[in-house]
């Protein structure tokens, strides 16, 4: 597992900074109307630009603990990235951990 971002709450959804080896780049996670219940409940955003690199849905863990699933996507990726969003110790503070 690493942590490849981190996200503070907004009125929108989140905003932080998505960090990996090849990355670094400011972040929104914005909550979005669902059109069908496979729909994101957010989609994710470079600031800078608005340009979209993923997508997100609410989950439940087994321990009961929300987080969101993110998949991101990007022509410079090799893949999509998996990825979860969850609060961290600290309330209102969010990782976003990606694990192969």
């Amino acid at each position: 597992m690493a942590i490849i971002g981190t996200f503070t709450t907004s009125d929108a959804g989140f905003t932080g900074t998505l960090r990996t080896l090849t990355l670094t780049v400011p972040v929104a996670v914005r909550r979005v109307e669902k059109d069908s219940d496979k729909a994101p409940d957010f989609r994710i955003y470079r600031t800078d630009d608005d340009y979209e690199l993923g997508a997100a849905w609410q989950k439940i863990s087994r321990e009961d603990r929300p987080y969101a699933s993110v998949k991101l996507d990007d022509p410079s990726l090799p893949a999509p990235i998996y990825a979860s969003l969850i609060e961290s110790d600290v309330p209102g503070h969010f990782n976003l951990i990606w694990s192969r």
